[in-house]
């Protein structure tokens, strides 16, 4: 996604708000061109023109697939009303939803051992059990909750709220304790990732 992009907006809202179950979201996504157009779209927002170019697809099946994505929630057009982007927060709440409970360590973002100990001790069934007071484990809990961000995406408050929330009721600690350790930067309501790892 491009820097600077908002995470939610008033367009594109109503479909990143979508209710679809996972199986809904599953039989979406089971056609191949349209799988291979969220895939492109995974990459950066893009107009139906550039992803029939570059997927080899007819302009309007392209159509028909965008349109098919955003109903589902997963897809959403910017306000120029051209250009899609990817909604992955459905796809996350779906994965949470019918997966089984996940353990931390290596997959929760931890690279060294001990910073896999503390997320094992910390998490259970993918939410951590309590805030850590000491500062070195608390930061490694953290740590793992910035990787919910996705690197020059801008996200307003209350979807930072909704997406701590779901990992810990005290959602406002978490959220002040990411930008107190410099996982997340705010400005204005609008919060962004600027540390914690990136993939390369």
């Amino acid at each position: 996604m491009a820097p600077g992009q908002t995470a939610l907006s008033d367009r594109s809202a109503g479909s990143a708000g979508s209710s679809a179950t996972p199986e809904e979201l599953l039989r979406v996504l089971a056609d191949p061109e349209r799988l291979s157009v969220a895939g492109f779209l995974a990459r950066g927002p893009a107009t139906a023109p550039h992803l029939a170019e570059a997927l080899g697809i007819g302009a309007d099946r392209v159509r028909r697939h965008l349109s098919r994505l955003a109903l589902a929630g997963v897809a959403a057009a910017l306000p120029d009303r051209r250009t899609y982007r990817l909604v992955p927060e459905p796809l996350r709440r779906a994965a949470q939803e019918v997966g089984p409970p996940r353990e931390p360590g290596v997959a929760f973002g931890a690279v060294l051992e001990d910073e896999e100990t503390v997320l094992r001790h910390y998490f259970r069934a993918g939410r951590p059990r309590e805030i850590p007071a000491k500062q070195g484990k608390r930061r490694i809990v953290l740590m793992r909750l910035s990787l919910e961000f996705e690197p020059g995406v801008r996200y307003p408050e209350r979807l930072v709220n909704e997406m701590l929330g779901r990992f810990h009721q005290d959602f406002a600690a978490l959220r002040r304790y990411l930008v107190d350790e410099g996982f997340l930067s705010r400005e204005k309501g609008v919060y962004w990732r600027s540390g914690g790892p990136v993939d390369v």
